[in-house]
């Protein structure tokens, strides 16, 4: 393992900078919520634009072999996914997926499609999908809000609660499908620092909702993903999120998504080279933040007031010294129950 690591060092120091982007889709259909979908023709013409600007789109699982490898990252990987288990994603994406031979994988949740909540896919759907090369992991049992502990339970209750369910949701989806990837995309893009450490302990990868491109030191307990829907689906929008980068990341100082003051500090150690301190911008919504440097390589920033009750972000980006027209771009996600 520490050669791995001696390895991928010396080869980021070598090679040009690396990174992938994962795509997080939920719908593709036009009579669906806007704010997650995507219509066919918009979802075609991104596929086209992957295909016609030489895109490497691979699939989550070899991304994943990729991180915990050490091994290098394909210029301009692109990873696509849907969450939330439903039908259009057979009906209506499937055909033009396959269309363009791209892999892709759905994240389902087994105890909605049991019992048939929403337009949800069917298992022989599911199947089908599979025996396509489709890729089916975990979203957990029922789509619950993962951090919220329940009323009168503790958080011991609270984590045996939430390790049984990933572990049911991971033996039914093998029951149904054969595939036992033990990758979990958060319900929401919901988590926190106790449930990355259950993650870890269970050997699962974990996958966000929060924007961001993913590099060799991007935390396998959060790997971040762009929306590709509602707003983000105008095709500008998107090919800018497609040349970012992961920023070098050693230690994430003050980074726990559930936070505890508010507004909360964001703190994160990292390797300045390829882009300039003072290029480093952050904002929280509209609110542009000024970083404050401690140290040559530690920042922080902090909003000017607290932040609403729910989910919310900082985001920080920086120009590529060494990669033209690219930029880095981290998004911390906040919960405030």
């Amino acid at each position: 393992m520490r050669l791995i690591v001696i390895l991928s060092v010396l080869y980021s120091l070598l090679s040009p900078v690396q990174a992938a982007v994962m795509l997080i889709y939920h719908h593709v259909a036009a009579d669906t919520p806007r704010v997650s979908s995507v219509t066919a023709d918009e979802f075609r013409q991104h596929l086209q634009y992957l295909q016609d600007n030489n895109f490497a789109v691979i699939g989550l699982d070899e991304l994943i072999a990729q991180l915990k490898q050490g091994k290098p990252i394909a210029d301009n990987a692109v990873v696509i996914t849907f969450d939330d288990s439903f039908e259009n994603n057979y009906t209506t994406a499937h055909p033009i997926l396959m269309e363009f031979g791209y892999p892709y994988t759905i994240f389902i949740s087994p105890g909605s499609i049991d019992n048939r909540v929403g337009p949800v896919l069917s298992w022989d759907q599911v199947r089908q999908m599979a025996a396509d090369g489709v890729l089916v992991a975990n979203h957990a049992m029922n789509h619950e809000h993962m951090t919220r502990l329940e009323p009168g339970e503790t958080e011991a209750d609270w984590l045996a609660r939430i390790e049984q369910n990933i572990l049911s949701a991971e033996q039914r989806i093998k029951q149904e499908t054969g595939q036992n990837h033990q990758w979990l995309a958060y319900p929401y893009g919901e988590f926190n620092n106790k449930l990355e450490t259950l993650i870890e302990k269970l050997g699962f990868v974990g996958i966000g909702q929060q924007s961001g491109a993913i590099g060799h030191s991007t935390l396998l307990t959060r790997i971040p993903r762009y929306p590709a829907a509602g707003q983000y689906a105008d095709l500008a929008n998107l090919a800018q999120k497609l040349r970012t980068l992961a920023f070098d990341i050693t230690d994430y100082l003050s980074a726990n998504q559930q936070i505890s003051d508010n507004p909360p500090t964001l703190r994160l150690r990292l390797n300045v080279t390829d882009f300039l301190r003072n290029q480093l911008r952050c904002y929280a919504g509209p609110e542009a933040l000024e970083p404050k440097w401690l140290t040559d390589n530690t920042f922080e920033v902090t909003a000017s007031k607290p932040l609403n009750h729910g989910r919310s972000r900082y985001n920080c980006t920086a120009p590529s010294l060494g990669k033209k027209g690219y930029f880095y771009w981290y998004s911390q996600p906040w919960l405030n129950n």
